[in-house]
């Protein structure tokens, strides 16, 4: 182990070293796309929409024309389309309908404002690219003010069960349990906790377990949802009568998140801690491994643009989508370098693993456009805009932020929905607060953050949105109702935007129980 570490350690300073951008973004995007078309043109999908065409297309004078054709040709599609369309096909087993080959496995994507569960195809090409941009991010460890030894310390990944479901002739399970079946030989020393407890598919089992095991290890990392680390170090601390984790792992720095934002765990996250720790966020999809955070100083990530993931990015606004969030029919589109800073955009992805021109669903803002440098703002059907107010999931995290720093309570997670109200509307929040809470003085103060933070939001409270409704109740129901669902640990997130049959389900569930 020790030898392993220092190893990695000179890897990575190394890497540092001889590791620049030798290209545009958009030769990278350029390059990527021609990639993709090439090895996909004789797939099924490649022959509907002429690929062979579009490839041609990039010898032309104009050095424009491939994206001209590959718009022209290929329509945009959302999960529905193209599972109903092309998916469905390779989940029976059918070779070469959106990349050449079989599809092995299928990632289990929830659902977040409805109670679906999404099949995205995972190719070997799209496992291989997550385990080359998962090598980055460690080699992007040079730009840390980390200690050395740290590097021969163990990596506490906190998944989904790589005991993944056999159905017919494929496998089925979350990305992050695929992805660590496939850890390579020789990231095994430093991966806790182990392939054995790993393979737990019961989440209160999973975390007896590490528990148990927790004072053998020295960790050095912690990876995984925020919500679901902060369950485990609570419950490992209380177990052993701890004060704080560093008790138990002196040698622990850096805490690498991602799947929501940690603004409104941050508060009571660090109670956990006995001293500060770097933290470190990253964007990987079940679709594919797209941003990194790759240095101290950045405001966001940086989009990975040449491992196997082609990037469209259409204007987050009412020409291009309706008031549900629905993308509308031929929207505008922009590539890598006709993006602005500071504006919305809805990612499309055409990756490796047969997607092509498809809706992630996520809402990003470019912060520094010559890094390429994103944030993700939100969901395009978790922005709530009953009425012009363009309330985003960013501005729900800061206000809920705002609220639990002026309280001085913890609120690790609420949900929002959109309601009607007489003849206009209302906002219904539902915030988890455990402990005695003056409700009428957190709904006003809540409305208040809103406004300063959103002015849309501001001048709707005044016209076509009403009021503002709260119901506070345990952070234990917020995780009961999870875990009736289905949806404890792995990727799973409470949606910050409830809607349609997932809200009739949370209303039904909250009478049921009768939570305070």
């Amino acid at each position: 182990m020790p030898l392993l570490g220092s190893l990695l350690s000179k890897g990575i300073k190394l890497t540092h070293i001889i590791e620049q951008d030798k290209k545009s973004p958009y030769e990278y995007q350029r390059r990527e796309l021609k990639k993709l078309i090439k090895k996909a043109r004789n797939t099924k999908f490649g022959q509907r929409y002429n690929f062979n065409e579009i490839l041609e297309s990039f010898s032309h004078d104009n050095p424009d024309s491939f994206y001209t054709y590959f718009c022209k040709r290929v329509p945009v599609f959302t999960y529905n389309t193209i599972f109903k369309e092309w998916w469905h096909l390779a989940k029976k087993g059918e070779p070469n309908v959106c990349w050449p080959g079989v599809v092995k496995y299928f990632a289990l994507s929830s659902g977040t404002s409805e109670a679906s569960t999404k099949h995205i195809p995972i190719t070997k090409d799209m496992i291989r690219s997550n385990k080359r941009t998962s090598l980055r991010q460690i080699l992007s460890l040079a730009n840390y003010k980390i200690p050395q030894k740290l590097f021969g310390k163990g990596i506490l990944m906190l998944g989904g069960s790589i005991d993944l479901n056999k159905v017919d002739h494929y496998y089925e399970g979350d990305l992050s349990g695929i992805q660590a079946s496939k850890i390579p030989f020789w990231f095994l020393p430093f991966y806790k906790p182990g392939k054995k407890i790993a393979r737990t598919r019961d989440w209160n089992s999973k975390l007896d377990e590490i528990t148990q095991n927790a004072p053998k290890w020295d960790i050095g990392f912690v990876v995984g949802v925020p919500a679901w680390i902060q369950l485990m170090l609570e419950r490992i601390i209380e177990h052993y009568k701890l004060n704080n984790i560093h008790e138990l792992w002196p040698n622990l720095h850096v805490f690498v998140h991602g799947g929501v934002s940690f603004e409104p765990y941050k508060k009571s996250f660090e109670k956990l801690l006995g001293r500060p720790i770097t933290y470190i966020e990253t964007y990987l999809a079940s679709e594919g491994f797209i941003a990194l955070q790759t240095r101290p100083d950045q405001e966001g990530m940086k989009l990975v643009l040449n491992n196997g993931i082609f990037m469209e990015f259409i204007p987050f606004n009412d020409e291009n989508f309706n008031a549900d969030g629905d993308v509308v029919v031929n929207p505008k589109t922009l590539m890598i370098h006709q993006v602005e800073e500071g504006k919305e955009y809805a990612l499309l992805l055409s990756t490796n693993a047969g997607t092509w021109r498809y809706l992630i669903g996520d809402v990003i803002r470019f912060v520094n456009k010559e890094k390429c440098e994103i944030i993700i703002t939100g969901r395009t059907k978790h922005f709530l805009s009953l009425c012009g107010e363009h309330l985003s999931v960013e501005n729900m995290n800061k206000a809920v932020s705002m609220v639990s720093q002026k309280f001085n309570v913890e609120i690790r997670e609420f949900t929002v929905a959109g309601v009607s109200y007489g003849t206009l509307f209302a906002h219904k929040w539902y915030l988890a607060i455990d402990g005695l809470v003056d409700v009428q003085a957190v709904k006003h103060y809540l409305d208040e953050c809103l406004k300063q933070l959103n002015d849309d939001y501001r001048t709707e409270r005044s016209a076509a949105l009403k009021e503002i409704l709260l119901e506070v109740y345990p952070l234990s129901v917020f995780y009961d109702f999870m875990r009736m669902k289905g949806k404890i640990g792995g990727q799973h997130k409470f949606p910050r935007v409830i809607k349609k049959a997932m809200l009739e389900e949370w209303e039904t569930f909250l009478r049921k129980t009768k939570a305070p």
